[in-house]
């Protein structure tokens, strides 16, 4: 069989984590959290990062940050996971999805405009596969209406835009960690934060409302709660197992790339013959592999093709029911504008098999299958 994702793992990540039982601090905020932060700063060039429980937790301290209240209206595309919408719909705003960009598959930055009302108050930027949107054009839309941007770069770790780090672009940018990422502690994310001046009330958010980080500082003698807030720091072993892979990450990120790059060589054929069109990567961005996906002619062969490579035994997936057709979307949220291609790119879809250390035999193998499906 050959699995659609298999975490990394380096070697070195059991040693750290008894390292953290040895040095009995296992919660939050230890030797490796810091190390974990100190890394996203010096790597990304961002003024802060603060490793957190989860990307949904990064992005909800963010919408807490841009004080997202009741009736606000925030702007995202359809088509990204729940939690994009999930940390904004919690502060009772209203998600406004507009359609994305058949290309990058990216929110179109030119509908943006479109969908500003008085209640706006933010725009939410998703990387799909750690290939940068627009963002030139979109923080100047922010800067013009005065609206918060908080980049939604769970799969962008060591993606640029014009030379700079996805996530630190906007006001806040949000990392995830999960095991399906490039860099994984299992269940984890981070907040980078652009201007200082929110590094204060972000680690208050964090340590449940709390100036407990002040107290650990020296800064003050006791610490007491002061804001509303939630326990968003993850475990001290989460960490110890990330830090591996981060010192590493370099690595990780070039072995990615050679699968990436291998694919769409061994796709070619079927590009040019029409059977499937392949990602598209804008010339100013850089991006770190993070999935490969193909598009089909329609739903009808992607579920064939999907049924195909099962039987083979490779497991190729298809993600993102669009927001706006969802129960949940229906009733937080509304679609501004045309669905011209949320939707429709949607179903055409399929990510190959994806991850550090995939073995070239096996890769071949997929390429092999898909084309000979295509006959």
């Amino acid at each position: 069989m050959i699995d659609f994702n298999i975490p990394p793992y380096l070697g070195n990540e059991q040693e750290n984590i008894k390292k953290a039982i040895e040095n009995h601090k296992i919660c939050g905020d230890g030797e490796f959290t810091k190390k974990c932060n100190a890394w996203i700063e010096q790597h990304t060039g961002t003024a802060k990062a603060l490793l957190t429980t989860s990307c949904t937790h990064a992005t909800e301290m963010a919408a807490l940050l841009c004080d997202i209240q009741p009736g606000d209206e925030v702007i995202m595309p359809s088509y990204t996971f729940v939690s994009t919408a999930d940390a904004f719909v919690l502060r009772g705003a209203k998600a406004i999805f507009v359609d994305i960009r058949p290309d990058t598959m990216n929110m179109n930055e030119n509908l943006i405009e479109d969908a500003i009302t008085e209640k706006t108050k933010a725009i939410v930027p998703v990387h799909y596969a750690g290939v940068s949107c627009e963002m030139d054009t979109i923080m100047d839309i922010a800067r013009k209406h005065n609206l918060y941007v908080v980049e939604d770069a769970a799969q962008g770790v060591m993606s640029t835009y014009k030379g700079q780090a996805l996530g630190t672009i906007g006001d806040f940018g949000c990392y995830s960690f999960h095991e399906t990422k490039n860099y994984s502690m299992g269940e984890g994310g981070a907040l980078l934060i652009r201007n200082p001046k929110y590094i204060e009330l972000a680690e208050i958010y964090r340590e449940k409302g709390t100036n407990r980080s002040k107290f650990f500082r020296g800064q003050i003698d006791k610490y007491t709660w002061v804001e509303v807030g939630s326990s968003y720091l993850p475990s001290e072993l989460n960490a110890a197992y990330l830090f591996a892979q981060l010192e590493r990450a370099k690595e990780i990120n070039e072995n990615r790339l050679s699968r990436w790059n291998r694919y769409w060589q061994g796709f070619q054929g079927l590009k040019e013959k029409g059977y499937i069109d392949l990602p598209y990567i804008p010339e100013e961005c850089v991006h770190n592999a993070h999935m490969f996906y193909i598009k089909t002619r329609d739903l009808e062969e992607r579920t064939n093709l999907i049924q195909y490579l099962k039987e083979a035994g490779i497991g190729a997936v298809f993600h993102y029911i669009p927001l706006h057709a969802s129960p949940a979307g229906v009733r937080y949220g509304r679609f501004c504008g045309e669905d011209k291609y949320t939707t429709k790119e949607s179903e055409r879809l399929l990510r190959l098999p994806m991850y550090y250390g995939l073995d070239y035999e096996d890769q071949d193998k997929v390429i092999d299958k898909v084309i000979e499906f295509y006959g």
